[in-house]
């Protein structure tokens, strides 16, 4: 199994305590997320301290204020560390009113040039923005491999789907109220299907008095399986393998 997304350094135990609570858990890789400058690094520390853990480094639409041409430099230089799969999260956010929508689309840009030249697939926040996020991937993410993290647009997932990007399912999959996002994990092409905590957010329903981490994505997958009509067998093996294929690790 595999956690797609999440964020180590803002989960409350050590991260060695979370890395060997995954591994008895049966997961084999997960990918730790930074959001600015200070995350991105504790991400690469933590990729490059334990074998199981890849990074993704990038700017956060709700951290994109002020993103500038040396903001853009940090995060060349750091994503060409062997141990970074992915760029982002990047996207769009109008639900929080953290960054101005011009920063945010500044640093959306930046980051999809950037992946463009080191060759990386590219991790999407969207939040209150999804027409604006995939016009603007649209325009400038072609050929890229595009990971709708936490994905949130279940009545566009067939659009999505035309064109190739990935869907990672998160815990609030498994809500109750959440019957569309299950629909749409029911039915997203097999080969572009992942899943993920977001650790700490989001703890699946079976442990959702909890604070959320990597070890968690099993409840999720359990869920998804079901929603599918395959046994966890044999989702750990499509997603395991999805996930390889992807961020090549």
């Amino acid at each position: 199994m595999i956690d797609s997304h999440t964020h180590l350094d803002s989960c409350a135990p050590p991260n060695a305590e979370l890395v060997q609570a995954a591994r008895d858990a049966g997961i084999t890789r997960i990918l730790t997320v930074g959001m600015d400058e200070e995350t991105n690094r504790a991400a690469l520390r933590a990729a490059e301290e334990f074998t199981e853990v890849w990074a993704a480094v990038g700017r956060h639409p709700n951290a994109a204020e002020g993103f500038d041409e040396a903001a853009f430099e940090d995060l060349v230089e750091l994503a060409r560390h062997p141990r970074c799969a992915a760029i982002g999260e990047t996207g769009l956010d109008d639900y929080r009113e953290y960054a101005p929508r011009a920063d945010q689309e500044r640093a959306f840009v930046a980051q999809m040039e950037l992946a463009h030249e080191v060759d990386k697939p590219l991790v999407i926040h969207t939040r209150a923005a999804e027409d604006d996020t995939i016009r603007m991937l649209r325009a400038h993410a072609g050929g890229l491999d595009v990971v709708l993290h936490c994905f949130s647009m279940p009545d566009r997932w067939e659009e999505c789907a035309a064109e190739g990007w990935w869907f990672s399912f998160a815990g609030n999959v498994t809500y109750p109220k959440a019957l569309d996002l299950a629909h749409a994990a029911a039915r997203v092409p097999a080969d572009r299907l992942l899943v993920e905590t977001d650790a700490p957010y989001l703890s699946p329903q079976a442990v959702r008095k909890h604070r959320n981490r990597p070890d968690y994505v099993v409840h999720t997958a359990r869920f998804v399986a079901e929603c599918r009509g395959v046994s966890y067998e044999e989702l750990d093996a499509l997603v395991t393998a999805n996930a390889a294929t992807l961020f090549r690790w």
